[in-house]
């Protein structure tokens, strides 16, 4: 029988994962912008948060800097030296013990040179480069310290070098000497321009095996070398002075073959010639006890130079940065392949958030929300308000219709206290099907569950002014959020649910402006004092008249006293600014409070925060106009406005 083996998916992203959310994005770059940040701004933060399973560019980088942090601090680069040091221990030690059996005088002469060895290992390994090892086991060690560092300098030159050499014969080692100068020879006529691709092809049919990574052409082939080339130099920056002098010495020593070190000196001048944007000069701070080689130590730079890559590619922080910009081969390589999958959501989220028409830019250049993000945004912030009013998700408060209404089309079940009509197609319909999947005999037998009842809505309608305050004490008490989420929430129902109403928002600090919904969502907050009332009721006031035949609706957010108003100085009128208010400010302002309420307008104040002045001041002009007062929370704000039009509207029904 044929088995099947499961296994998890690593070809890229999950193909049966749920597509991105661009809703949800949409809304956390909405109250970034709603808080303040330009649209591009917000989505630059949502990139580097991310979202619920989707790392963001912050947490990438994070997991990036902190592989970089754990390679220095628990390695460190005198492996090779420990190495040379210990080979060269136990060879003196074979060769001492052979010359304490021999009794001639060239076995006295022998200890006498041992002993007089210098300290440095690469100094005691220059002056034994001629001597007459007597030991078996001393030669060979001796042997090794020199294929060790032949194999340790190419290893930092070319992947996997070291282990290619194991156990590697004379005639490999000159075929390795081979390679470098057939390179050289290479790279000299690239140098030139006087180069093939079927130069290079000749090379690697010769020399291919040394090469892992599979070059197709020169400049690949440069791009590999030079990147392992400067890890090397960055180890060899790394090293303290004492270290580093010990290295360069023994490495003159490499294989027995100063030939060798001098291919190899060439090739290191072709690679940073041809590749200077590579980081030649860094270095790092090791502070661990793992002793890593020469090739080992270059290869973990490699690693800590791809980290410091990915950590600046994620930063973002350069102009016209993009996610696309970051390397997913490389950053799965480092971090693995749920990084990757990460980074390309990420990047997926940026283009499909343009693509799909949510960001677009002004006829200034700058990059703004566009209609269809505000109408999500609305939306989104209907649905918070929806919910709040019905105190359960899926209850639809808000679309309660007036039963002297126009039909709407839409149908809902029976609720206690509905006095809309019911639709008797959907009754009797719903009334045959649960008769007939019952299996109940009879005539039909109408239930209250079976009761649908057509939705209508009142066609009175309505001229609103919605003034909201944008002082910057509503920064400070952070209401600037809630205000905005709110205008927006009664923007939207009106926009889809009742079209016939006009609505103006009215945004009043030092001054009152008009507003359109997308101009508010970006309104920063300015630090200037001043609550203009005054200029913002004379706006509303002008909205309303527009609209004679329309039932006039003022909704009022604010937090703090009237402090400025309107005062005509002979140049025009200027905004004139007193704290405490001024008794001119409150003056005018009650007046045009007057002048609004004559329209036959209802009126209702939202007070924000526990300012007493303001507590008194509202109550005062709201029972001289026969207005209402709410003293709503933060939090059922936007329930507090729109349950309030919408009351006014069952009202007028």
């Amino acid at each position: 029988m044929a088995r099947t083996r499961y296994s998890p998916y690593t070809g890229g992203p999950d193909p049966l994962a749920p597509p991105i959310d661009l809703r949800d994005a949409l809304e956390r770059i909405g109250e970034d912008v709603m808080a303040g940040a330009s649209p591009r701004r917000a989505l630059r933060e949502l990139l580097r948060r991310g979202m619920k399973g989707m790392t963001g560019a912050d947490g990438l980088a994070a997991a990036a800097n902190r592989k970089r942090r754990e390679l220095l601090r628990e390695n460190n680069l005198d492996g090779t030296l420990a190495e040379v040091k210990r080979l060269l221990d136990e060879a003196v030690l074979a060769e001492r013990k052979e010359l304490a059996r021999a009794l001639d005088d060239d076995a006295r002469f022998g200890e006498l040179m041992l002993e007089a060895l210098p300290n440095s290992p690469a100094k005691a390994v220059s002056e034994l480069s001629e001597y007459n090892w007597r030991s078996v086991d001393g030669r060979d060690k001796y042997q090794q310290i020199k294929d060790l560092l032949g194999a340790e300098v190419l290893d930092q030159r070319f992947e996997g070098m070291k282990d290619a050499l194991q156990g590697a014969t004379d005639e490999d080692r000159q075929a390795v000497t081979e390679m470098v100068n057939d390179l050289n020879a290479l790279l000299d006529r690239h140098s030139r321009g006087e180069d093939t691709q079927a130069d290079f092809d000749e090379f690697m049919a010769k020399h291919g095996r040394h090469f892992p990574e599979k070059p197709s052409n020169i400049d690949e082939l440069l791009d590999s070398l030079a990147r392992r080339a400067a890890a090397a130099q960055r180890f060899r920056n790394s090293l303290s002075a004492e270290q580093r002098a010990e290295l360069d010495a023994l490495a003159q020593q490499a294989f027995g073959s100063p030939e060798l070190m001098s291919a190899l000196d060439h090739l290191d001048a072709h690679l940073q010639a041809a590749r200077p944007g590579e980081d030649w000069s860094g270095e790092q701070q090791f502070s661990g006890d793992n002793p890593l080689g020469m090739g080992e130590a270059t290869r973990m730079m490699e690693d800590i130079g791809e980290l410091e890559q990915l950590a600046e590619q994620l930063s973002q922080g350069y102009a016209g940065a993009s996610m696309d910009d970051i390397d997913l081969d490389l950053l799965a390589r480092q971090l693995g392949e749920d990084a990757a999958v990460s980074a390309r959501q990420l990047a997926e989220l940026e283009r499909a958030l343009a693509d799909q028409g949510f960001l677009d830019r002004g006829a200034d250049g700058n990059w703004r929300l566009s209609p269809k993000a505000m109408r999500q945004l609305g939306k989104a912030a209907l649905r918070d308000v929806a919910q709040q009013l019905s105190g359960r998700h899926g209850e639809r408060q808000t679309r309660r219709a007036g039963a002297a209404g126009e039909l709407t089309g839409a149908t809902r079940a029976w609720e206690f206290g509905d006095t809309e009509p019911w639709n008797v197609t959907r009754t009797l319909t719903n009334t045959v099907l649960r008769q007939a999947g019952s299996g109940e005999p009879g005539p039909l037998r109408v239930t209250v569950e079976d009761v649908e009842v057509s939705e209508t809505e009142t066609r009175t309608q309505a001229a609103v002014a919605l003034l909201v305050d944008t002082s910057f004490s509503m920064v400070m008490e952070n209401r600037w959020l809630p205000m905005k989420r709110t205008a927006l929430a009664l923007n939207h129902l009106i926009g889809t649910r009742f079209r016939s109403d006009e609505l103006q928002i009215i945004g009043f600090g030092r001054h009152a402006r008009e507003l359109s919904a997308a101009e508010l969502t970006a309104l920063e907050g300015a630090h200037a004092q001043g609550t203009n009332l005054h200029h913002a009721l004379l706006l509303a006031a002008r909205h309303l008249r527009r609209h004679p035949n329309a039932q006039p609706v003022l909704l009022v957010v604010t937090d703090g006293e009237p402090t400025a108003h309107l005062e005509d100085f002979g140049d025009g009128a200027e905004s004139y600014f007193d704290y405490p208010p001024h008794p001119r400010t409150i003056a005018l302002t009650v007046k045009a409070l007057d002048d609004v309420a004559r329209l036959g307008t209802q009126i209702t104040i939202f007070r924000l925060g526990d300012d007493p002045g303001l507590a008194r001041f509202i109550d005062q002009i709201a029972r001289r106009v026969g207005g209402r007062v709410v003293d709503p929370d933060l939090d059922g704000l936007g329930a507090a406005v729109v349950g309030d039009y919408l009351r006014s509207r069952r009202k007028r029904a």
